[in-house]
């Protein structure tokens, strides 16, 4: 896996400082400053130098690239610990004599002091620069405050004793945080209280050899390591309800969890953790327990538990020799550094960036996340450049092989850059490989020499005759010297002269090149259908008349669309005649063109009635529904021979013979749905009737009838007729949904009948007066049937005569004989209209 970190040695003066010394301690200070640039601009930059103690007695001031910028000689001994304040002005100092030194490094300001016994830390206030806040706090057998008081007077305080030597000490805002050999404890300076008291876990180890890291991640949160065990404290607030005596903070650990190795050194990244851990290890030689190379672990805290993010064992001078308490870990939370000390190294550590990342994919061979990446951070990355690794990564692709993918990489990485495309162009050639790069070469923005595309094409001509014409076709013929091309095929089609590709190809050239007629030539040579696209681009109808019936072998339907699109330049006449002897062909053009407009080829819909019943008959009936030209006789004719029962229904309801239409649906269809449909349609009582006489023995039919009768025809006249016994599907959902209709309909009734009383009463008068009148029956009359005088030229002679209240007056042995079911006689002229009072009969004898 990636690295998360990498790594440098601090050279120059620190390099002279360990050849003739050894680090015992350090500590990084970073300040924001200000600086004016000018009267409007002000920079803000980051300033940061080191602190670096030696065992002889000495501190050294570095810059962040180790320079020495200054040297104090504070002591003979050790230097156990260095601290400075949040200005970085002023810098305390103890060391293994006793002394503690505090004193600033721009000002004459200095405190001094010489315990009798080692003192192993010291902490200055964070803002010691301030007047009133300078204190600071040592620690040998005691943990000391020092603050200043009147006349410059320095007064000690004991904050802790008994527990041991303090061996570690963090001042962070208002709380100090330090150890001794029982645990770790936090003291709240603005309430003088001690608010925790953390034991160590494993008392086996000796505090001196494997002492206490302590890191404050914030101004509230604390890290502990301590041996193999990690701690996150997190410090909060007591509520008041809660306060009673205690303190008004209180600490709870978040999380915890133990490490593999001893801890050397804690520091905070983001929501992670960095710990430099001593190792110790078994030699595979001697088989003696000695010490390991130091790691340094990204950990991600769990409550209970970490998970490792990454792990680096450092090769740091002398580690052999080194000890756990010889390891210090010191960070710069501005800038993510991390110095790893030890007496004869000192190593940075400092987070991967973008061009980090990409040097190793590269070295990885990852090069198109490495593209990727450089992309995405373009402007951020300072080492490469986009294009190097493009071409990089177009290089391992050939190397490889992977010559397709090369040519398609070719297009984002070159973008407009000719001469690097003709560059790698030419190096595809060298290999052999142009076919690969040709898909991918530029068309538009930018155009490469025309030698390239030529190259291209003859190398395809030579070898692959399909590829060929696939370029020519995607190709703008201006990227190329067409007439060199041109004659390039010529010269292979001598050799072979059937070769349709070839051929295609030369066409294509010839349209390019604006020789329309050589090319429409070959096309309908080959029956290709680009020939459509080139009559009409190019208005090649005049060279097309004789040629219709090609046309629609071709591709009828563009053909057809090419044909009614272009009616001015060849008209419909001269197309139904060039079809005349192929019908299927001249039934295609006359349906579209009767969809395109029902009038236009009106002349020709009789021809269309035997077109369609020979080869479209779906289409027939909307034919025959649609068109107002076509003569019915002709259809029915030839309906009745093909037996097409849908569309010989539909003519004879047309003609008018619904009777025999609806005969032919119950007999012929079967369909008792179509039939009711029908009579509906139709309105026709006697269709009624005659669909009930045909039902009447089929319980289908009989079903169908009781769910779609009830509201044309009263469902009790066919009820009545079921035979007793008979078994019906779905009779008592039938008769539900009759008994529902029925109960809609006298709801209907009685509110239309409100309305409708006072007229239906006095049309009803009028209508009763009007029948009881007499009607003169005189020789003028005729018999509406026999046409003959209805009165007898002899009035000596017995007659009779049948006169309907409609006045249609019939002899009585014109009348047809009633039939048993129903003896009374209608008007045979009003029986095909509804059955009013007029059809009425007044019968008159002598």
């Amino acid at each position: 896996e990636e690295p998360k970190l990498k790594y440098e040695r601090l050279s120059n003066g620190v390099t002279e400082i360990l050849q003739k010394d050894a680090a015992s301690c350090m500590t990084v200070h970073e300040k924001f400053w200000l600086r004016c640039l000018c009267v409007y601009v002000i920079s803000l930059f980051l300033l940061q130098f080191l602190a670096l103690g030696t065992h002889y007695g000495k501190v050294y001031l570095l810059d962040v690239q180790g320079n020495i910028t200054q040297k104090f000689d504070v002591s003979p001994v050790k230097i156990n610990q260095i601290s400075l304040d949040e200005s970085g002005e002023h810098m305390g100092v103890c060391s293994e004599d006793g002394k503690v030194q505090v004193f600033g490094l721009y000002s004459a300001e200095e405190f001094h002091e010489t315990f009798d016994c080692p003192i192993k830390i010291v902490a200055v206030h964070p803002h010691f620069v301030r007047s009133h806040f300078k204190q600071f706090v040592t620690g040998g057998k005691k943990l000391l405050l020092y603050e200043r008081g009147w006349m410059n007077r320095w007064k000690p305080s004991v904050l802790h004793e008994g527990e041991g030597n303090i061996r570690n000490v963090k001042w962070r805002g208002h709380l100090i945080a330090w150890a001794n050999n029982m645990g770790v404890k936090i003291l709240d300076m603005i309430s003088k209280q001690r608010i925790t008291n953390v034991p160590r876990d494993d008392i086996s180890l000796r505090p001196d050899m494997y002492p206490c890291s302590l890191c404050w991640k914030d101004n509230l949160t604390l890290i502990i390591g301590w041996g193999n065990s990690v701690k996150i404290c997190s410090v909060k607030e007591r509520h008041a309800s809660e306060m009673r005596d205690l303190p008004n903070r209180y600490v709870e650990i978040v999380f915890q969890f133990d490490t593999e190795f001893y801890i050397s050194g804690l520091a905070p990244l983001c929501d992670q953790l960095v710990i430099l851990s001593y190792v110790k290890e078994i030699s595979e030689k001697t088989e003696v327990e000695c010490c390991a190379r130091p790691r340094l672990d990204i950990v991600q805290p769990l409550p209970e538990s970490c998970e490792e993010i990454s792990s680096d064992a450092l090769t740091v001078r002398g580690f052999q020799e080194n000890e756990c308490r010889d390891y210090h870990l010191e960070y710069s939370e501005g800038e993510s550094l991390f110095y790893i000390i030890s007496p004869r190294d000192v190593v940075v550590a400092k987070e991967r960036d973008q061009d980090d990342h990409i040097d190793w994919l590269l070295e990885k061979k990852k090069y198109e996340e490495a593209l990727m990446a450089a992309e995405i951070s373009q402007k951020t990355i300072k080492k490469h450049k986009i294009l190097d690794i493009g071409l990089a990564y177009i290089n391992h692709l050939v190397e490889k092989g992977e010559y397709d993918m090369a040519a398609r990489k070719c297009q984002k990485i070159l973008g407009r850059n000719t001469e690097l495309w003709e560059f790698e162009v030419y190096k595809f050639k060298e290999i052999g490989q142009l076919k690969a790069i040709s898909r991918y070469l530029p068309r538009r923005d930018p155009v490469l020499k025309p030698l390239i595309y030529e190259m291209v094409l003859h190398e395809f001509l030579e070898s692959d005759y399909e590829g060929f014409a696939t370029l020519i076709k995607e190709w703008p013929g201006d990227l190329y010297n067409n007439t060199i091309i041109v004659q390039a095929v010529v010269d292979h089609l001598k050799k072979d002269p059937q070769n349709r590709t070839l051929l295609r190809t030369l066409a294509e050239l010839y349209t390019y090149d604006q020789r329309y007629g050589r090319a429409l030539e070959i096309y309908l040579t080959l029956r290709h259908k680009d020939v459509f696209q080139l009559i009409h681009k190019h208005n090649l109808f005049s060279s097309i008349r004789d040629k219709i019936v090609l046309l629609m072998d071709f591709d009828s339907e563009k053909a057809v669309d090419m044909l009614l699109d272009n009616e001015d330049k060849i008209s419909i006449d001269r197309v139904v005649e060039e079809l005349e002897n192929r019908p299927e062909l001249q039934h295609v053009y006359l349906h579209k063109l009767f969809k395109r407009d029902h009038h236009k080829g009106q002349r020709y819909h009789e021809k269309q009635i035997s077109l369609y019943a020979e080869y479209d008959r779906p289409n027939l009936l909307p034919f025959l529904r649609d068109s107002t030209h076509c003569p019915l006789e002709k259809a029915l004719e030839i309906c009745q021979q093909r037996s097409f029962v849908e569309e010989t229904v539909y003519l004879l309801s047309r003609m008018g013979n619904s009777r025999s239409a609806l005969k032919m649906i119950m007999e012929e269809l079967q369909d008792v749905d179509k039939a009711i449909e029908f009579a509906k349609e139709q309105d026709d009582g006697e269709l009624w009737e005659d669909l009930i006489l045909y039902s009447i023995d089929k319980p289908p039919f009989i079903t169908g009838l009781l769910n779609n009768i009830g509201t044309h025809v009263d469902p009790i006249l066919l009820i009545h007729r079921i035979k007793e016994g008979m078994e019906i599907p779905n009779l008592r959902d039938s008769l539900v949904k009759i008994l529902q209709d029925y109960n809609l309909q006298i709801l209907l009734r009685e509110g239309c009948k409100k309305i409708l009383v006072a007229d239906s009463l006095s049309l009803l008068k009028k209508m009763h007066r009007t029948q009881m009148k007499g009607v003169l029956v005189d020789e003028e009359n005729i018999c509406e049937s026999c046409l003959s005088p209805i009165l007898p030229s002899d009035a000596s002679k017995s007659f009779n005569v049948v006169v309907f209240h409609c006045r249609h007056m019939f002899h009585k042995e014109c009348l047809p004989v009633s039939n048993t079911v129903s003896p009374v006689q209608f008007c045979n002229i009003c029986s095909a209209k509804h059955r009013g009072p007029g059809s009425a009969i007044l019968e008159m004898k002598k």
